[in-house]
């Protein structure tokens, strides 16, 4: 296994500034799962990564509505982008790279659009790229098991050149998530490490010790100690009641990287179906997230079905938690 440890003389990024920084950073939520709340048809096998082709705008408006609601930094729609997926629906690899690249103009785009709405806020709202595991590709709920069945040469080649296109794009941060095996962890290191752009990794989780695989995530977590481009680890789309534990043992693993965690809504996804069942209510997720902060969380925000009224309520938490110190 290779350790990191390499100093790299690299400008520091506007995410990396921030972490720096003593305040929180807060992501936005769930984007496939708020369009399908919108009406719009989010379950062909490109799941939100569809609307880069059909319907830009409305991808755009998602992002608006985090960042109005208080979202300091948006997640691209490319979670599901990806090379072969889009080969499976008959588009060549330029057409891939132009989609995959587009989702950060997207969201660039409503950053953008956003200052000029609030001239006067003393921050820049950032762009994570969102890199989705190879289970997101197979569109059977793979990324809660991490079961692939498939070598590390082909989790290497799937998701290598759409890391080297997203770094070469204006996002802020890549953003490696709901990864739920540790072999595909291990690739993910290897190939970080080339990168310029600061990266973060978030696992899925099956309770308060493991990722999906059933992996420790003190031992996962452990890969990406002393790496030369990751700045986070973390948890996404798991229940939030296992989030406040899975803090606790990503810091027995390390001290070095700030702790990233987004969770579901706490209702479990049918891949057949699917659908969720379940809830949690934007007011008992923004309490979960203060006690988040003082665990140890450095960068807060949600995942499939935490819509813009749960970070509006998590905004307001911190906003209260950083004025009483």
């Amino acid at each position: 296994m290779t350790v990191y440890n390499v100093a790299m003389n690299r400008p520091l990024s506007e995410f990396t500034n921030r972490l720096k920084q003593q305040k929180t950073i807060l992501l936005d939520g769930g984007m496939g799962s708020e369009l399908d709340r919108q009406g719009f048809d989010v379950n062909s096998a490109l799941w939100s990564a569809q609307l880069l082709i059909e319907n830009p705008a409305a991808i755009k408006a998602v992002h608006l509505a985090y960042l109005r609601a208080g979202a300091e930094c948006v997640t691209t729609a490319s979670y599901q982008a990806s090379v072969p997926g889009f080969a499976s629906m008959g588009y060549t690899t330029e057409q891939a790279r132009q989609f995959i690249l587009r989702s950060v103009d997207i969201a660039r785009a409503a950053c953008d659009e956003f200052i000029q709405e609030n001239p006067g806020i003393d921050y820049r709202p950032m762009v994570a790229a969102s890199i989705g595991p190879y289970g997101a590709y197979l569109a059977d709920g793979g990324e809660y098991r991490g079961d692939y069945r498939v070598d590390t040469n082909q989790l290497h080649d799937f998701h290598h050149q759409r890391l080297l296109w997203l770094d070469d794009s204006d996002a802020d941060v890549i953003a490696c998530e709901t990864i739920p095996d540790y072999e595909e962890a291990e690739v993910l290191a290897n190939l970080l490490v080339e990168l310029q752009t600061p990266a973060w990794v978030s696992f899925s989780c099956r309770d308060g010790k493991c990722i999906s695989d059933g992996s420790l995530i003190r031992d996962t977590a452990s890969l990406f100690k002393d790496h030369a481009t990751v700045v986070a680890v973390g948890v996404n789309c798991t229940a939030p009641q296992y989030m406040t534990s899975l803090i606790g043992e990503i810091q027995r693993a390390m001290t070095n990287l700030a702790i990233v965690v987004y969770p579901n809504s706490g209702e479990n996804y049918n891949a057949a179906t699917k659908s969720w069942l379940g809830t949690e209510t934007p007011l008992e997720c923004a309490d979960a997230a203060g006690e988040w902060v003082q665990t140890g969380a450095k960068i807060i925000g949600g995942c499939c079905r935490m819509g813009p009224a749960h970070i509006d309520e998590i905004a307001k938490t911190l906003r209260n938690q950083e004025n009483r110190r």
